[in-house]
């Protein structure tokens, strides 16, 4: 998982997929939560929510794992509602990776 970065994206609902294909995560800002949104093995995509960390420190699932960026566009998990439901509401970061 990388580091939030301090500049906000330009990236349009449309886009969104194309930019987390190639840079394989971003986070998103909305309601005052941060979600990281991911691949896992540049297979499956899954939400997770940063205000929580599992036993090895890593941010917790906010959403099911899935095997498509149109399901994971799809799913449901801010507060019941997909991305582009709240994409109007919501601010995207880069994701920074540490050296």
């Amino acid at each position: 998982m990388g580091t939030k970065a301090t500049e906000e994206l330009d990236v349009s609902f449309d886009e969104l997929p194309m930019y987390l294909r190639a840079h394989h995560s971003a986070y998103m800002e909305v309601n005052g939560a941060l979600y990281y949104l991911t691949d896992v093995n540049d297979m499956y995509w899954r939400a997770q929510d940063t205000a929580k960390l599992n036993e090895k420190g890593h941010y917790t699932d906010a959403s099911e794992l899935v095997p498509t960026m149109a399901e994971f566009m799809a799913l449901p998990f801010v507060d019941g509602k997909t991305i582009e439901e709240v994409f109007g509401e919501a601010v995207f970061y880069a994701s920074e990776k540490s050296e």
